[in-house]
């Protein structure tokens, strides 16, 4: 439920659940109006990386992004587990427009704002009339190497923000299971890394400042194999594909080839100088993306996407991923 702004809300700012609704369901009195007060510049604060290791804390921005952030927080309040939300600040239009929000809300302390004081929170010019101060929801690799992942997305000194969030995005699309950042790679709490998952990075495990050579180690222990997207590889990722038909109808394919069902984690480089020679190292095979036409290269999303998808198509058809 959201708090307006006024002599009540003193009184229950550390409480976890607030309530002080009008006979409409609506908040009473005013909303934060201020966007110098100290709780504004607090939470604007997130944009930077300083203040959100020190806290342990990101913002969330716009509708998409915190719907999915406060699903998630529900999620795991039903199982016992504590809640990813914390804050939520909203406007009176986005209420309007998205009621749904303050059910999702429970549980979190909510507060109505202004448009001027939701701006002066965000890293973004229109949050759309509602941000959330969110914990963060990385986990340890260990964890998701316990759980048996299929296919996961590994990215190397990926710098980019919207790259990472655009390749986060990818992943949940295809159905992987994780998606790995390795050391000097950017800050996936970045707001606009944030913004570019539209809500991904709430959906599947996500792993921080993991070393390539431990992770490769560990991915090959359990039976994942590694796959380097690489634009001079010596396989063709069509070629990969149309082996894992012919080894799904027939039974049998090349030994050399490598089978796309299987558990597989790509790797996936910088967006300028992409692989590492060190990075190449640790992959069983290095892969192309087949480029038809007059274009140089494809970016790294759309590259990351292909392949993918190209791993997801060949488990669900082999039935090693239930549809």
């Amino acid at each position: 439920m959201l708090l307006p702004e006024g002599p009540v809300q003193e009184l229950v700012a550390a409480a976890t659940t607030v309530s002080c609704m009008n006979d409409t369901g609506r908040p009473q009195d005013f909303p934060l109006s201020n966007p110098r007060a100290d709780r504004v510049r607090d939470v604007a604060k997130l944009a930077g990386r300083p203040a959100r290791l020190k806290r342990g804390q990101f913002l969330a921005e716009g509708p998409q992004a915190v719907r999915e952030a406060l699903k998630l927080h529900q999620q795991r309040l039903a199982a016992g587990a504590p809640g990813i939300v914390t804050d939520v600040y909203a406007s009176e239009s986005c209420l309007d427009r998205f009621p749904e929000f303050e059910e999702l809300a429970e549980g979190t302390t909510a507060r109505l704002a202004t448009d001027e004081v939701l701006s002066a929170m965000a890293d973004t010019v229109n949050p759309q009339g509602i941000v959330a101060v969110c914990r963060f929801v990385d986990v340890s690799l260990a964890d998701v190497l316990d759980a048996g992942p299929r296919l996961v997305a590994v990215l190397c000194q990926v710098r980019d923000p919207g790259n990472a969030g655009t390749v986060l995005r990818a992943a949940d699309s295809a159905g992987a299971d994780a998606v790995v950042f390795t050391a000097s790679s950017v800050d996936i709490y970045n707001p606009k890394a944030v913004r570019s998952t539209a809500g991904s990075l709430f959906h599947l495990p996500v792993v921080l400042a993991a070393d390539p050579a431990e992770l490769a180690a560990a991915c090959k222990a359990r039976g994942i194999g590694i796959l380097a997207a690489d634009g001079y590889g010596q396989l063709d990722l069509d070629v990969l594909q149309d082996e894992s038909a012919r080894r799904r109808l027939t039974g049998k394919g090349p030994d050399s080839v490598y089978d796309l069902a299987g558990p597989t984690a790509w790797f996936f480089g910088n967006e300028a100088q992409g692989l590492s020679e060190e990075e190449l190292a640790l992959a069983d095979h290095r892969v192309a993306v087949p480029v038809y036409g007059a274009a140089e290269s494809l970016n790294l999303g759309t590259a990351a996407t292909v392949c993918l998808y190209a791993s997801a198509r060949s488990q669900r058809r082999d039935g090693a991923v239930p549809e």
